[in-house]
């Protein structure tokens, strides 16, 4: 069986990058792209312009325009991000069937028995060096047996001082993964070569089969995907070398640093198993809209976003699939995206039910300089189950009014929720237990059926409010007082039912019922209010009058 080979293939510019190829020929100086922490704007990205001005990574923004005055700036715009990688992601798959998005910037590629299609490992690289010049990418490559080294050469594997050989290894790095100029086809009948406009395939580097621990040797203890504390701690004890570490006793380097070192390592090395797991195939349900003019009026985004949600619920039908929750991006102009998502307290098809919702959200965008691109995407949908009515006229009836009735239920948790959220409205079923906080539990209403049998007697007697028990200064005996005082406030008793004795669960140990035995009274002040009081017997705690809740 042949060795196990991994491709990792880094983008150190991509978001510099995808922008530069989105709008060829406007940034014609350094060009850094920026993410907003809270309290500053810091650099994320960086084109190599920038790079040459010694501009760095994390570096806040007053920083930069300190040395470079004349940098071009732009937000970072995450999904954008992210769909471009799900695009190279699909690119990969021409080398191998097994791409995963590694990181944000990153891909890893198990090209284990694909590499005689292009020539070897050496023609790999350099394919893929051709394709990222054509794609205007910065790309560094590293192959190796395991991932954590793929990893590490692909982003360590050039750095100034480190030997790109060791041993007798005379193999291990791939020239032809340096192409720094476009490809010749599209000049070769004569004229003038065209100018590079980014893109470089600046590193190839190639471990040999099972030259793993010679290759890693000279790299620095960063290559092996360690914290920075750790990292710091390594370099105040001399060890700055992968090469240091390999020597090193495991326990004592598992004791003195953890156990996440001592796995790195081995990852790295072979000895724990890293598979790459490609994401599966995802399904998109989505339509876009592309618009000749920008808009900026809350009616005209309205009315585009009803031409697109049509087509997205009936190709939802289709497939027997129902919107949950469903999300609106909108491009402007200045090449910034704003969204946002509304749920359903249930899966629909109908897009009359989900107009509404999303009409109520749009009061939310900022148009800016104008919308030019509307999408509409189900974030996520369930499956539709058809419904089929069978029997009498009166069952049919009787079938069809309860189906209405849970879809204005329905449609008016999505309207509320819309506004305050889902997860704020809740609805109670009845649980099987006499403690009063116990005989009901709380769901949340979007993702629970209402309780259609008949609630239990007990259930029914409870207050409508409950809380924790407040002290009720009365005498301390169990007989109700006519007159007691609760909350600064003397009340005088109109009328009483009760008692009613609950016992607490002996087999649980409840903090607020260690005051034993409890007899419960609904009481009538005479001001009009109707206060759920008890008298606690005692137990571990003292005994004496408290009050638990408030009927309406």
């Amino acid at each position: 069986m042949p060795n196990r080979r991994i491709l990792s293939l880094w983008f150190p510019r991509l978001g510099a990058e995808r922008l530069i190829r989105m709008e060829r020929g406007t940034f014609d100086a350094p060009l850094a792209v920026l993410r907003d922490t809270g309290q500053m704007q810091v650099i994320c990205s960086l084109s190599e312009q920038a790079e040459r001005e010694g501009l760095t990574l994390g570096q806040p923004l007053r920083d930069a325009q300190a040395m470079c005055p004349h940098l071009i700036t732009r937000l970072r715009n995450v999904q954008s991000e992210q769909g471009f990688m799900k695009v190279l992601t699909r690119w990969a798959g021409k080398y191998s069937p097994w791409v995963a998005a590694a990181e944000e910037d990153a891909l890893v590629l198990d090209v284990t028995g694909s590499t005689h299609l292009f020539g070897g490992e050496e023609g790999v690289l350099a394919q893929v060096g051709e394709d990222c010049v054509d794609l205007q990418l910065t790309v560094r490559a590293g192959l190796a047996d395991t991932l954590g080294a793929a990893w590490a050469l692909a982003r360590f594997g050039a750095q100034p001082g480190v030997a790109h050989r060791s041993g007798d290894d005379i193999d291990q790095e791939a020239p032809a993964t340096r192409a720094r100029a476009a490809k010749r086809r599209h000049w070769t009948r004569g004229g003038t070569a065209p100018p590079a406009v980014g893109g470089t395939a600046e590193v190839g580097r190639i471990a040999v089969p099972g030259q793993t621990r010679g290759a890693l040797a000279p790299l620095p203890v960063a290559a092996l995907r360690l914290e920075g504390d750790t990292q710091a701690e390594l370099a105040r004890l001399g060890l700055r070398r992968i090469g240091d570490l390999t020597g090193q006793p495991r326990a004592g380097l598992a004791r003195r640093f953890g156990k996440g070192l001592v796995l790195r390592l081995d990852q790295a090395l072979g000895a724990v198993p890293e598979p790459v797991n490609p994401a599966p195939p995802e399904t998109f349900y989505a339509v876009r809209m592309s618009l000749p003019d920008p808009i900026g009026l809350e009616e005209d985004v309205a009315a585009a976003v009803d031409k697109v949600l049509g087509p997205l619920c009936a190709r939802l039908k289709k497939k027997s699939k129902g919107l949950r929750v469903v999300r609106l991006q909108v491009f402007r102009t200045d090449q910034t995206m704003q969204s946002v998502e509304v749920g359903l307290a249930r899966a629909t098809d109908d897009p009359e039910r989900v107009r509404p919702l999303l009409r109520m959200k749009l009061t939310d965008i900022d148009a800016g300089f104008g919308i030019d691109m509307l999408r509409l995407e189900a974030v996520r949908v369930e499956t539709l189950h058809a419904r089929h009515t069978a029997g009498h006229l009166e069952a049919r009836q009787a079938a069809e009014k309860r189906l209405s009735q849970g879809q204005a239920l329905e449609d008016l948790i999505g309207r509320i929720g819309a506004r305050v959220g889902l997860e704020q409205i809740t609805r109670c079923h009845p649980a099987s237990s006499h403690i009063p906080e116990k005989t009901a539990q709380v769901l949340h209403a979007a993702w629970s059926e209402p309780w259609e049998q008949t609630w239990p007697e007990g259930v029914l007697k409870r207050p409508l409010l409950l809380w924790r028990p407040e002290p009720v200064h009365a005498p301390e005996v169990p007989r109700l007082p006519e007159v007691f005082r609760w909350r600064g406030r003397d009340l005088a008793v109109a009328d009483a039912r009760g008692p009613e004795r609950i016992a607490p669960e002996w087999w649980l140990d409840e903090p607020e019922w260690r005051s034993g035995v409890r007899d419960y009274w609904r009481v009538t002040c005479a001001n009009g209010e109707r206060l759920w009081l008890y008298f606690a017997h005692g137990g571990q705690m003292s005994a004496g009058w408290f009050c638990q809740g408030s009927f309406a």
